[in-house]
């Protein structure tokens, strides 16, 4: 026998017996739950996030167990279980600013997978190195590995903690701004499971509630004939709010007027968001519902209502012959926004890289010029409604974004971001006013219907609305859902058109009731579903979830519900 083979032999034959001595497994085995123990000591913060982070190892270890037998093996899996929902929940936080919670899973779905794939194309990579390699790791694990734990030892070690896990989430459940700390991955996403399967076994996704007497039809008739409708074009003002709502901010002349509609009246909209998720203002006024009566998930909102909500603004026009747009500035899988606004009857949608955007943050004017060239293209084919957002008040405000388009400019003497917010504002002003000059000279025989709206403060007014207020008193505050946190503004201009019926254009109005508002302005006869909310506005003086203490925004989900409106919540 030659050298060599003798070598390979005898190289083979070292490898089994190290590999059949118990003292391998049981180190790698150790490794593993040290592994474990670092990564969880790196991202949970206090006792009680690390005892909790503790218990699911555990929990996660048995129940492999019960099922594997094998310790090595079991470990293995828990490993990356738990290192995949910390990078997640971190890379999560890097885009949203809020950390992975149950409801992430829970209504998983395609839309998702696609924004994360579009926005990091390496994802793709990683995930397929990642399941080449666990193949051969397992099979390895499963062949060397000596151990067996029997199922009964493993069921009492799932039970006992299992058993923590509720008593402790039970006990200190997750509070809601918990998520946007971004830390305690793996404890906060645990506590979030008990809430969430605890909510839903009570609650369940929507509130709703019966009211007495019979019910009230919410379909009703095909749209009656009527004159020539306007085109309706429904702004976006992302993060714009009048910020003389704060003492002592210094603006430049005239700065009040840009929120004045065509009769010279100042409104305000209170929107049931502040300071980030835009989401909630599409919810509001695509649909005409609160985003409130969804409780703790309201956050996933448009991804809950994607193919289950069939109602609102877009399929009330269409039921008048309108054909409905929406330019998006943003990827259209992000939070399933493409299959939530096709549900509430939008025909068309162009998200981000339909427009040619290379990012969200554009001139206001960017997204002016695409509405003008679609009106150009369809405005002979019959009334159109457009959905356009415009960004340019969207933070960061530590910086400046293109300077060139305001040359000269000095700021008033605020502090730095305020300055730079109320200098972007400037800039909408000038190109909202140049769209509008634009609409009335390329269109001189097309009437129009202007309605726009601050989908919610920006993040920095919660520190200037009440400078002498702490931390907690402001987190107070938008946890009551205060209306200084949470007012914007809403305006109608018209273009070679009267507006018709302004009698719900309320001087304070919450934001679901902007798309009644919308289509009386445009004398668009409302659906027997309008005609109920109308009564509820009446009623509720212009109040919808916080009327009743919530009972009519409940009872009105309910008639949705009865009339197939709503569906599978």
């Amino acid at each position: 026998m030659r050298a060599a083979e003798r070598s390979r032999i005898s190289w083979s034959a070292r490898l089994a017996a190290v590999l059949a001595s118990p003292r391998v497994p049981i180190a790698a085995i150790a490794a593993l739950h040290l592994a474990a123990a670092i990564a969880l000591y790196r991202t949970e913060y206090g006792y009680f996030a690390e005892t909790l982070a503790l218990l699911i190892w555990g929990f996660l270890n048995f129940v492999l167990l019960m099922v594997l037998r094998r310790p090595a093996l079991s470990a293995t899996v828990s490993l990356m279980t738990i290192s995949v929902l910390i990078a997640m929940s971190q890379f999560k936080f890097g885009i949203m600013e809020m950390t992975a919670t149950f409801l992430d899973v829970l209504i998983i779905d395609a839309d998702m997978l696609t924004f994360l794939l579009a926005i990091t194309p390496e994802l793709r990579l990683a995930l397929l190195i990642g399941a080449a390699a666990l193949i051969p790791v397992t099979v390895l694990l499963w062949r060397f590995d000596p151990f067996r734990v029997p199922p009964r030892w493993s069921a009492t070690g799932a039970a006992v903690c299992l058993t923590g896990v509720v008593a402790l989430s039970t006990a200190v459940p997750e509070q809601p701004w918990e998520p946007f700390e971004g830390v305690n991955h793996v404890s906060n996403f645990t506590r979030s499971a008990v809430l969430t399967l605890s909510e839903l076994s009570v609650h369940g996704w929507l509130e709703s509630a019966k009211a007495a007497g019979h019910p009230v039809p919410m379909v009703g008739e095909p749209c009656p004939p009527g004159p020539k409708r306007p085109h309706i074009i429904l702004l976006l003002d992302e993060s714009s709010f009048d910020i003389t709502a704060a003492p002592g901010i210094k603006v430049p002349d005239g700065y009040r007027d840009h929120f004045r509609s065509f009769d010279g009246k100042a409104r305000s909209l209170v929107m049931e968001s502040t300071g980030g998720p835009t989401w909630y203002a599409e919810y509001n006024v695509l649909t005409g519902l609160s985003v409130r009566s969804y409780g703790r998930f309201m956050f996933n909102v448009t991804r809950i209502a994607a193919d289950r909500v069939e109602r609102g603004l877009p399929l009330a026009l269409k039921r008048c012959g309108y054909r409905t747009f929406s330019h998006y500035p943003a990827y259209g899988a992000f939070l399933s926004a493409r299959r939530f606004q096709t549900t509430a009857g939008i025909d068309q949608f162009f998200d981000l890289k339909d427009m040619g955007a290379p990012n969200d943050l554009q001139p206001d004017s960017f997204y002016y010029d695409f509405a003008r060239q679609l009106i150009a293209r369809e405005h002979a084919a019959g009334p159109l409604f457009a959905f356009v957002y415009v960004t340019v008040n969207h933070f960061p405000w530590n910086w400046q974004f293109r300077p060139d388009l305001t040359p000269g400019w000095t700021g008033a003497g605020n502090s730095t971001e305020v300055d730079e917010y109320i200098r972007r504002q400037t800039m909408s002003v000038r190109d909202y006013a140049d769209f509008l000059a634009r609409l009335k000279t390329d269109f001189p025989g097309e009437a129009f219907l202007v309605a726009r709206f601050g989908d919610h403060q920006p993040a920095l007014s919660s520190k200037i609305l009440e400078p002498g207020l702490d931390p907690k008193g402001r987190a107070s505050r938008i946890m009551n859902y205060d209306a200084r946190y949470f007012a914007t503004y809403y305006a109608i201009d018209t273009v070679n058109f009267a507006a018709v019926d302004l009698s719900s254009a309320l001087d304070t109005l919450d934001a679901p009731y902007l798309p009644l508002v919308i289509q009386e302005a445009a004398g668009v006869p409302l659906d027997a579903s309008f005609a109920e909310q109308k009564k509820i506005l009446n009623r509720c003086h212009g109040l919808f979830y916080l009327c009743a203490g919530g009972a009519e925004a409940r009872r009105f989900n309910r008639l949705l519900i009865e009339a197939g409106l709503i569906k599978g919540l």
